[in-house]
Parts: structure tokens; C-alpha cells; sequence
């Protein structure tokens, strides 16, 4: 009861916080929720524009793709993020020329798999609390990017800061504040949890989590060496109790290592081609029944466990990979598998290198 009022009272101060007189419009370039266990939530101002600009970079490039397959008429433009916000022409020459840098040189790239861009991603967050880049008003806010790519950057800043930044901020903070009392509630037993399914220890240090309007095609993405998760506080998959899920199932990625080289090692035994996605779609199931069974737990219908907006009551919840059809997209046989094989070791009646083995086998 005392554990429950702590987090009551401590989500009304936040929201009280965030939604007070003047607050977006002076919103500060970073903003975490501290202290928290197992994660360490931010909403950083370099690393949103950053993804504001990839993300319009990604749509215009397709957009003027497709237009090329279908006509030979004026060329189109595709929607902006920043649409009938009201840029004066030196504005949107800014912004047209920022995302203009950015569809040349990283709307072709993965955000996931491009080692330049996870890097440029985690060296923005690194530095969300600088009003800079280029370290000309202060030497500690040098970035050490290429320069033309702190130009475009800084170019693109006071025109994202002054139309966008505001409504992405709150966005991000009502997101933070949404899933906070979930992970402070629920944090450390998930963790524990999901440590010992995967035979091994949760992170030491908590996990950086960067709260961003847009993040990538899945909504939100881990990336390791440092491990750091990006998830999109816009995206409807993300919301509600399922942002605990999400947010454990990026975890997870950081721990799942022992699966993988379990399978790998289990197929080369039986001289079988390794599956490409079993690994993944097990990192789903997992989290999704390891959430589900908290969630439908007796306590589940706290305003802790309903989430910050009170959709619930948590007997209803819906896995992740079953709410998005994951299993209907070519992993319904491993569906199959982890029913039959790796269900009854999450409930004790098997052991992992067993469940391992039987699901290879019957591959």
C-alpha cells in the first residue's frame, strides 16, 4: 500500500509539473525521470531532431520515388512534420536544406544496422543537455561531428526548437510519465525475470532509454556497445500497458545472446540451417507472456498497472507479436514451437537447453 501511494503521488507531482503555465513553451533541451530502476528514460533535443529529420528524409525519398513509377508531371512534395506550421521562407529554406542533407546521405541507411548512424544517434544523446554542437559558446558542447554535419544541424535547430520541439517534448514527457509508474512498480521482478529465463544477469548500469516522437519503421529499435533503446513516444503500438512490454522486449535484446548462440550451436549439431528469425520471435513470446502474467495478476487493476491513461483492467491484455500479427507474417510454425517446447519452460517443466533442443529438432 505504501509502495502504491509513493508511486501516486509521485506521477501527480510529474503531471502537475509538465502541464504547468509556460512549461512547453520553455521547455529545456533534456528531460529524464530519475530515479527509476532497471531504465533511465530522456527526451533529448539533438537526438528528436535527428529522427524528425531521418524520419521526413525516409518520406520524401519515397514519396518521390513512387511519383517517378507513376507520372512525369511537376515534382511532388511529400507532407512535412513541420506542415502549416507557419515557417518564414529563411525557416523553411533551413529545414529544406537539412532534410535535403539528410535524404542524401542517410535516408538509404538503417537506423538499426548502419554503425555511422548509431553512433551519430548515441553522440546526439550524449550531448541532449547543450544548446550546441559545435562548441563555440562552450568547449564542452563539441560534439566532434563532421562539420557540415554540425551546420546543418545547428541550421535546423532554432527552426525545429521554435515550431516543433514543444509538442514533440510533451508528447515524449506524457509517454515517460505514462510508463514510469509501471517500470517503478514493476522494473526490478521484470528484470529478474527475464535475467534468469535467458540464464544470465540483467544490466548492471540502467538501460538508456531515448524517448523520440519518431524512431523507425518497428517504432522503436536497441542498439548494443553501449546498449541504448529508442522508442517512438507517438506510435500507437507504443501506448498504454503495452509500453511496458515494449520497453522489456528492447531490453531483452541486450540478454538474449545465450538463445541465439544456443540455436545456432543446436542446429549446426544436426547439420540444420539456422533459422533467421526463431531467436526474435522467442524474444517476443517471452516478454509477452512474462508482461501478460503481471499484468493479470491480481494487483493488475492499480492505476500503476493500467497505465497512465486507465485502459485497462489488464485481464484483457494482448501480446505484442499477437496484437500485431507477427505470427500471421511467417512465424506462425514458430508459434507452434514455442507453445509446445518453450511454454513449459517459462513454467518450470523443462529446461532451457532442452526446449532449445526440441524446438530445433522438430524444425
Amino acid at each position: 500500500m505504501v509502495r502504491h501511494l509513493r508511486i501516486t503521488f509521485s506521477c501527480l507531482f510529474m503531471t502537475l509539473g509538465l502541464f504547468l503555465p509556460g512549461r512547453i513553451s520553455a521547455a529545456p533541451q533534456s528531460y529524464s525521470v530519475t530515479p527509476l530502476p532497471v531504465f533511465e528514460l530522456h527526451s533529448g533535443f539533438w537526438i528528436n531532431l535527428h529522427h524528425a529529420l531521418y524520419y521526413e528524409a525516409r518520406q520524401r525519398k519515397a514519396f518521390l520515388s513512387r511519383d517517378a513509377n507513376t507520372t512525369k508531371s511537376a515534382p511532388p512534395t511529400a507532407k512535412s512534420v513541420l506542415a502549416g506550421k507557419g515557417l518564414t521562407d529563411t525557416e523553411q529554406k533551413a529545414w529544406d536544406d537539412a532534410v535535403a542533407y539528410y535524404m542524401l546521405n542517410y535516408a538509404d541507411k538503417d537506423l538499426l544496422f548502419t554503425t555511422e548512424l548509431i553512433q551519430l544517434k548515441d553522440q546526439l544523446g550524449d550531448f541532449e543537455d547543450c544548446d550546441e554542437l559545435s562548441g563555440h559558446k562552450r568547449k564542452f558542447c563539441d560534439a566532434g561531428l563532421p562539420a557540415n554535419l554540425t551546420q546543418v544541424l545547428e541550421a535546423a535547430a532554432p527552426v525545429y526548437r521554435a515550431h516543433l520541439w514543444a509538442e514533440h517534448d510533451q508528447a515524449n514527457r506524457r509517454w515517460i510519465l505514462q510508463v514510469a509508474p509501471l517500470v517503478r512498480e514493476e522494473g526490478v521482478g521484470l528484470s529478474e525475470r527475464l535475467a534468469d529465463i535467458y540464464q544470465t544477469r540483467w544490466p548492471h548500469g540502467k538501460i538508456r532509454v531515448d524517448v523520440v516522437a519518431y524512431a523507425n519503421w518497428a517504432g522503436a529499435y536497441t542498439t548494443v556497445d553501449p546498449l541504448r533503446v529508442t522508442i517512438s513516444s507517438l506510435d500507437t503500438r507504443n501506448q498504454g500497458p503495452q509500453a511496458l512490454e515494449v520497453l522489456f522486449h528492447e531490453g531483452s535484446h541486450g540478454i538474449a545472446e545465450a538463445v541465439q548462440r544456443a540455436i545456432i550451436r543446436e542446429c549446426r549439431q544436426r547439420d540444420k540451417p539456422i533459422p533467421r528469425d526463431l531467436w526474435h520471435a522467442l524474444v517476443f513470446y517471452t516478454t509477452g507472456e512474462v508482461i501478460r502474467t503481471v499484468l493479470t495478476s491480481p494487483s493488475a487493476n492499480s492505476p500503476a498497472s493500467r497505465g497512465d491513461n486507465g485502459t485497462g483492467p489488464a485481464s484483457s491484455y494482448s501480446a505484442y507479436a499477437v496484437r500485431e500479427g507477427l505470427y500471421q507474417r511467417g512465424w506462425k510454425n514458430y508459434l507452434e514451437l514455442l507453445q509446445q517446447f518453450w511454454q513449459p519452460y517459462l513454467d518450470g517443466k523443462a529446461t532451457f537447453d532442452d526446449a532449445i533442443a526440441r524446438m530445433v529438432s522438430s524444425l
